[in-house]
């Protein structure tokens, strides 16, 4: 077997990133995007072909020595009053590649799951892997069901699998998605100076990890083959910060006022969550660099100078 990687979601904005990172270490990379429009470097191997059956799960899966699913076609909002979208869209491929699994059990799997969304909301100390999940949204737990499906299809059949749970992942190459995504939505509104719709006070505290600094930790997972079973790590700087004092960083360093419209909250919505990247740090020797104000000025470069 090679140590060929098949990365499910490459067209997105952390797998177009962990493609280019495998790549550029050498690694034989397969690319699986839903469209066309993704770019790669020459020498990826890149399909369109979505499979919709075990068999073309299995047929992806031949000579691979692990495959990274960082797939998603929801977010919160999207899935907010519609339960079943997350197993059609989410829940339902996944299920087709674990069966195809069972049977190729030394190809290791790397799953990117949700840390925000996990957890509910956490008050003193940040949230560890250990930690009781209370998600509040559909797609939350979603996330959720996926992990447990992981570690039944490894106890089950044999393999490896790691979970990574990222906080607020942010940097160049991410664009807008709509209730998804504080970073770019500011910028957007920066641009096109209008004004920015803040659901709740603006106190509610997240992590942020900068894409590079998580990018790392998933080469890290990669580098070297699984142990049997299920492990789950977070992935985030550990530090929280609220929404009004990002805002107020990401007029800082773009040096640009921003105008905030306050709506009322919605119920899915966590209050705080912060996670404690202890565990990460000690089996993978990893660690974020890249303070908030450095991150929050590379992406506003990048978004400042792309075609819109």
């Amino acid at each position: 077997m090679s140590d060929r990687v098949l990365v499910v979601g490459a067209g997105g904005f952390m797998g177009t990133h962990l493609v280019r990172a495998l790549h550029a270490q050498g690694r034989p990379v397969t690319a699986l995007t839903r469209g066309e429009g993704a770019h790669f470097p020459d020498g990826v191997e890149h399909t369109t072909r979505t499979p919709d059956s075990v068999a073309e799960c299995a047929a992806l899966l031949q000579g691979c020595a692990a495959v990274a699913w960082l797939a998603g076609r929801t977010t919160p909002g999207s899935s907010a009053d519609r339960p079943r979208v997350e197993i059609d869209d989410n829940l339902r491929p996944l299920l087709l590649l674990l069966e195809a699994l069972q049977a190729q059990p030394q190809c290791d799997l790397l799953y990117i799951s949700s840390g925000g969304t996990l957890y509910g909301d956490i008050t003193g100390h940040p949230a560890n892997e250990s930690a009781t999940l209370h998600p509040k949204s559909y797609y939350g737990a979603g996330k959720a069901a996926a992990e447990f499906f992981i570690g039944a299809c490894r106890h089950q059949y044999g393999g490896g699998a790691t979970v990574l749970r990222p906080s607020n992942v942010y940097g160049p190459g991410q664009t807008r998605r709509n209730g998804f995504g504080i970073i770019p939505a500011a910028f957007d509104t920066l641009l096109d100076q209008g004004s920015l719709t803040v659901w709740g006070d603006g106190e509610a505290v997240r992590d942020y990890l900068y894409i590079d600094d998580f990018i790392a930790l998933c080469l890290q997972t990669l580098a070297r083959p699984m142990p049997a079973g299920l492990r789950r790590f977070n992935a985030s700087s550990g530090e929280g910060v609220s929404l009004n004092r990002l805002l107020e960083r990401i007029e800082h360093v773009t040096a640009a006022r921003l105008t905030r419209r306050h709506i009322a909250g919605r119920a899915g919505d966590v209050a705080r969550v912060v996670l404690d990247n202890t565990d990460a740090r000690a089996a993978f020797d990893w660690r974020p660099v890249t303070p908030l104000d450095d991150g929050l000025a590379r992406t506003w470069t990048w978004y400042a100078s792309s075609p819109r």
